[in-house]
């Protein structure tokens, strides 16, 4: 946040004035929901996937634009400061549970559910029943080839090195730009904060060059039974957050360029440094967990 030296006593707690942003929000989600299930269930087209999105983007945009311009009028005292670190970190910990869901499923699949199919513990008779001949290897399409009989595993030491490597170093280079935001150098600030968001788009881009790849090239597709539904759902959703944080990571350089934030003042900054490095430790995981076991 920027210097606040005419924001209201921090004794009284600020009551916001009334905005729109709320109900655009929920008629954005409301849309967004609906738009996906006519697409799953046949409705319409994939048109319907669009309104949605473009409805949020403006309401973020809007919203943003707002709250930025009351923080650079003074309006918000240190109360509120301490409000949007609590939600930011409430909010960077409903992110944790979201991906923890989905590592919770990849482990459930790959320690339990593929060994009691292929006939270990207390599950052999599903086995000899169902599934006499399937054999309880990772990575699987599952027992009924859902996903076709031919399909590549991701390669842990190819793109998605590259990628680990890309992602480490933003960590390093918005770390860097942290700390020069504190000391006052703000080159080294713009250098380095720039820096961190190219990386990110830079990651974006290989990750989609890895889909395509995947799609045309491997037989891997979202499809492919619990190899691949767990595979792009982690990774996917990795790969939307990252472009999140990168977009994020602009509207702060932009206010960077125009002076917004102040060695002592600058919890905008913060808070997308924390998400970013949620990002990283989240790919750390998954490299780990998806790519290399």
């Amino acid at each position: 946040m920027a210097s606040n030296a005419h924001a209201p006593d921090s004794q009284h707690y600020y009551v916001p004035h009334g905005s729109p942003w709320p109900i655009v929000a929920a008629v954005g989600l409301f849309v967004l929901m609906w738009g996906a299930v006519a697409y799953l269930d046949n409705w319409s087209g994939a048109w319907s996937l669009l309104p949605g999105p473009l409805l949020l983007f403006f309401m973020f945009g809007g919203w943003f634009h707002t709250v930025i311009g009351e923080n650079q009028h003074g309006v918000y005292n240190t109360q509120v400061d301490r409000s949007f670190r609590m939600g930011m970190m409430w909010f960077i910990f409903s992110e944790v549970m979201f991906f923890a869901a989905f590592f919770g499923a990849l482990f459930y699949s790959r320690v339990l559910a593929v060994p009691w199919l292929g006939g270990a513990g207390i599950r052999a008779l599903t086995n000899m029943l169902l599934w006499p001949h399937y054999e309880a290897v990772w990575p699987t399409n599952g027992p009924s080839h859902v996903g076709g009989q031919n399909f590549e595993a991701m390669n842990a030491y190819g793109i998605a090195a590259i990628n680990t490597l890309i992602l480490l170093t933003s960590g390093v280079t918005v770390t860097i730009a942290h700390h020069a935001l504190r000391s006052g150098h703000r080159g080294r600030l713009k250098l380095f904060l720039a820096l961190t968001f190219i990386l990110g788009f830079c990651f974006v881009a290989l990750q989609g060059h890895e889909y395509y790849d995947a799609y045309t090239k491997m037989n891997l597709r979202l499809t492919t039974g619990i190899y691949g539904s767990t595979f792009f759902m982690l990774t996917g959703f990795h790969g939307l957050h990252v472009t999140i944080g990168a977009i994020m990571l602009v509207v702060v350089w932009l206010r960077v360029l125009r002076g917004h934030f102040t060695p002592r003042q600058h919890f905008a900054f913060e808070a997308v440094s924390w998400y970013w490095h949620f990002v990283d430790v989240v790919w750390l995981g998954l490299f780990i967990f998806v790519y290399w076991m």
